[in-house]
């Protein structure tokens, strides 16, 4: 396998900004739970490895049921999710995933109806944050848990 570059020391400029904008979505009007929901189901649709372990790790450290967690993948299907939680599930995959012809208008007014102007207009940031992260980690393969002991994830017992 070929080494791949240390993003981290080659453009650190870049990286705090883009940390700045992970930090700014703890202050943003959605909720946690939500936030990880959208983490987790944008990286598994990116196949980012080190984001999902990461964002596992942290949604069950904040308290996220674990059959929830295994539900993320199948939100359609499950009961457990909300309308509010589909809602930001169905905008993150449609953002994630770009259709040819943009957004439709049918699924915009359904997650229109679940979140307020200033709520979708940071859910969409947070879809943006994490959708960059996927890639500059799925680019440089960044290895799932070796950024563990640095954010606090060995709590989640999760190894």
């Amino acid at each position: 396998m070929t080494e791949r570059i240390n993003y981290m020391k080659e453009s650190p400029e870049f990286l705090n900004k883009l940390m700045g904008l992970s930090m700014q979505e703890k202050e943003s009007s959605i909720e946690e739970s939500i936030r990880h929901l959208v983490h987790i189901r944008a990286s598994q649709m990116n196949g980012c490895g080190f984001c999902l372990d990461m964002h596992v790790k942290e949604a069950k450290i904040h308290g996220e049921r674990e059959l929830r967690l295994y539900h993320t993948p199948i939100w359609r299907e499950s009961t457990l999710f909300s309308p509010r939680e589909r809602a930001a599930l169905a905008w993150t995959e449609i953002l994630t995933k770009l259709p040819e012809h943009g957004v439709p208008d049918d699924l915009y007014d359904r997650v229109r109806g679940q979140f307020s102007e200033k709520e979708l207009s940071d859910l969409t940031f947070s879809i943006m944050a994490i959708n960059a992260w996927n890639r500059v980690n799925v680019a440089f393969k960044t290895e799932p848990g070796t950024a563990d002991q640095a954010y606090g994830l060995t709590k989640a017992g999760l190894s």
